[in-house]
Order: structure tokens, then C-alpha cells, then sequence
């Protein structure tokens, strides 16, 4: 099957723009004209270096970060910041309160999904600290279990001083993802319960969602982390906006009694050496300056938030539709869904097979829902363009004329 045939709506790594494809794959031999690849090239050269400052400038000005942080990058993926997360907040925490005991540092996990349900287990075998569940989704599921909702916000039991907070924005397993409106949508981060804080510990994975949209209250995050294979370039690279006083002595933190960080893990490591301590993750954070480029001179984040809307719009109007005719259940409930991954279910599994078997003949790929909870899920991050979203949403119109009656 030939590429145009095909649309890749897989969680990740995912779609990229062919026109990136095209130009990396010049890259690859010739990278800017050195007469050597991308791949090959000192990361200790000249020409490197700015593409360093190049990406962290493309970040910087579309997500409009303020210089009271600082943009990074590293390796590992969100994962591995489930640990450098916890060990720098903690560090910090033992640096402003370093006669607190262990079990009197608290760290908030607001746990919506499978990725928040892991960071708060990482967090809980680490130590260092306790862990103290904000709010759980599966506490407001009917069945008690399950990820399909954002809590209200009186559920949400705050510590007066945690060592860090942590959300994320989009879980992409479950589908779900606070919602992107005013502060009292019920669904909404409530920002405004951290308004007596004055710098609120608070951290945020936006690895399935970010340069999708803007991010609200960028500037009162401490941190801010994001895995490339999403909307911005292949595995292997994370991006992180730090803010300043979170770049902490980690030796400093360690002769008082908190865990000591790894080198490469401590984000004043990174600042220091401009995210090029050791080797970084060279070739993805060259797509993901192009990525991000090509943003810019399609209209930048404004005009993706606008497309990113008008796509997730149009896929659920299908689905609402299948569920009104008793074909397809949504997972998530209305209010909560994300807009980049969409979850559902076939009325019966020899429905859902269906789908996905007729999905994949004509060219829609990675279909099938996460092995942890079945079912389908349709990602649709920013290479998937709008033509792309009509083509699945006749698909979807079809199947469903095809399962009912007239």
C-alpha cells in the first residue's frame, strides 16, 4: 500500500508531516550544507549548538514562555521524568525545609488515568517522601474503576505545602484530558485553588498534547514536560520548561538527606550546559525543529488549536451518532475527552473487529485501543490533517450504515 494510501492514527510514535519526512531525509546526508548528516555531526559543533537555539527559540515563542523559565532538552521520554521529577522537587523541598521528616514531605498526584496512576507509583517506590492522591477518577466512575472523567474540583484535597503537584493534561490510554475553557468549567484544571501560593510546585505532563494548543498558566508551572513522539518529532526526546528557581544544587539537597539526583537527570545539569552535557538525542530534536518551523509558517499554535478543535468536533459528532444508534460507546464522558485520543467501544467485540478490519483494508492504521483497556482508539495528533479527519469520519459514517436500520 502506497504512503498517500494510508493515514497512521497511532498514540505514538506517531504521524509526521511528509513534507518534514522529505526535508529530514536531505538532512540525513547533507545537514546545512556541512557535507555531513545530521546523524554524524559533533554535537559539540558550531552548527548544533544553533539548532539547539533554534529549537528552544521555536518552543519558547510559540508556547510564549516567559524568561522566568527555561527551555530544555533531554532523553529518556515522559517516563523517565515520572523519577526526575520527583528527585528534583524533592531536593528543592529539602532545600527550603530541610528539618522536615520524610513522611511530613508531601507530594500531590492528581491521578485521571494510566499514566497519572504510574507517576504516583514511581513517586511511592522512590521514597523520599509521601505520596497524597489529590483526587482519582476511578473514585467518580460508575463502575468504580475506571478512567472516564476529570474530578470536580471539590474533590480535589490540596496539601498546604507539597513538594510538587502533578497533572496531566491529556492521558493518552484513557482518553481523557482536562478540558481547555474558563477556570469554573467543572472540567477545567482549578487553577484557582493554587491562587494562594505564591510559586505553586505544580507540574505538568503535556507529553500527548503539547504545541496542540496553548497551555494555561504556562508561567505558574514549576515544570512542564512533554515526549517528542506525539505532535512534535520522533522517540527519544523530551522537552522541558523548567522554572528558574526548580534548577536547585542537588549536592547541595543530598548532604542534607535527600536522594542523590544522577548528573544527567538534575535539570541545573541541563541548564548549565544548555541541554548538551552529554550527547542529546541529536536526530529528533532536528525533525522536531522542523516540526516546529513549519508550524510557525502555517499560522503557529492559534491555527492548530483552531484545526485540532474543528477535528476532534467533527470525529465525536460521528461518534455521538453511533452511539445513538447503539453501534459505538464512548469510553470517556462528554466534557472530560480529549481531543487528541479518542476511545471508544463497538457495541459487541465482533462490531469492534469489524471496525478495525475494515478500517485497516482501506489504509486507516493503529486503530486498536491500548492492550490495557481494548477496545479503539484514534489519536489525532497535528499531522493529521483535516482531509485525513473527513476521510475517517466517512468511514465512520459508512460502517454505521452499514450496522443499522433504516
Amino acid at each position: 500500500m502506497e504512503r498517500s494510501q494510508v493515514i497512521n492514527f497511532g498514540p505514538g510514535p506517531s504521524a509526521l508531516p511528509e513534507s518534514v519526512l522529505e526535508e529530514a531525509t536531505k538532512g540525513l546526508i547533507n545537514y546545512n550544507g556541512t557535507g555531513i548528516g545530521i546523524t554524524e555531526i559533533s554535537h559539540r559543533s558550531k552548527d548544533f549548538a544553533a539548532l539547539t537555539a533554534k529549537l528552544e527559540e521555536l518552543v519558547r515563542t510559540q508556547l510564549e514562555v516567559p524568561s522566568t523559565h527555561v527551555v530544555l532538552f533531554a532523553q529518556g521520554g515522559g517516563s523517565a521524568q515520572f523519577s526526575s521529577v520527583v528527585l528534583n522537587m524533592l531536593a528543592r523541598h529539602r532545600l527550603l525545609h530541610p528539618e522536615l521528616s520524610d513522611e511530613q514531605r508531601v507530594m500531590d498526584y492528581v491521578v485521571t488515568g494510566s499514566w497519572t496512576k504510574k507517576a504516583a507509583e514511581e513517586a511511592r517506590r522512590l521514597g523520599g517522601g509521601r505520596v497524597n492522591v489529590v483526587a482519582d477518577s476511578r473514585e467518580h466512575s460508575a463502575d468504580g474503576k475506571s478512567f472516564d472523567n476529570i474530578p470536580p474540583h471539590e474533590a480535589f484535597k490540596l496539601s498546604p505545602d507539597p513538594a510538587l503537584i502533578y497533572y496531566c493534561d491529556n492521558e493518552t490510554v484513557d482518553g481523557v484530558q482536562f478540558a481547555y475553557a474558563a477556570e469554573d468549567s467543572p472540567t477545567a484544571f482549578p487553577f484557582h485553588l493554587l491562587k494562594n501560593q505564591t510559586l505553586p510546585p505544580l507540574v505538568g505532563d503535556y507529553s500527548s498534547s503539547f504545541m496542540s494548543r496553548p497551555i494555561p498558566h504556562l508561567a505558574d508551572h514549576a515544570i512542564i514536560f512533554a515526549g517528542a513522539q506525539k505532535n512534535i518529532g520522533p522517540a527519544g526526546l523530551t522537552i522541558l520548561i523548567v522554572r528558574n528557581d526548580c534548577l536547585v544544587d542537588v549536592d547541595a539537597a543530598a548532604k542534607l538527606g535527600a536522594t542523590p539526583v544522577p548528573l544527567t537527570m538534575a535539570y541545573k545539569t541541563l541548564a548549565d550546559s544548555t541541554s548538551l552535557y552529554n550527547t542529546p538525542p541529536m536526530f529528533s530534536m532536528y525533525v522536531s525543529a522542523l516540526v516546529l518551523e513549519n508550524m510557525k509558517n502555517r499560522g503557529g499554535l492559534n491555527t492548530f488549536e483552531a484545526m485540532n478543535r474543528r477535528k476532534q468536533e467533527k470525529v465525536y459528532a460521528a461518534l455521538k451518532d453511533g452511539e445513538g444508534k447503539g453501534v459505538f460507546r464512548l469510553r470517556v464522558r462528554d466534557g472530560s475527552r480529549s481531543w487528541m485520543n479518542v476511545v471508544f467501544r463497538g457495541a459487541t467485540e465482533d462490531i469492534e473487529k469489524e471496525f478495525l478490519a475494515s478500517g485497516e483494508s482501506q489504509g486507516l492504521k493503529a486503530m486498536k485501543g491500548h492492550r490495557s483497556i481494548g477496545g479503539i482508539r484514534i489519536s489525532l495528533y497535528n499531522a493529521i490533517t483535516e482531509e485525513q479527519v473527513d476521510r475517517l469520519v466517512a468511514f465512520i459514517r459508512e460502517f454505521l450504515a452499514q450496522h443499522t436500520t433504516p
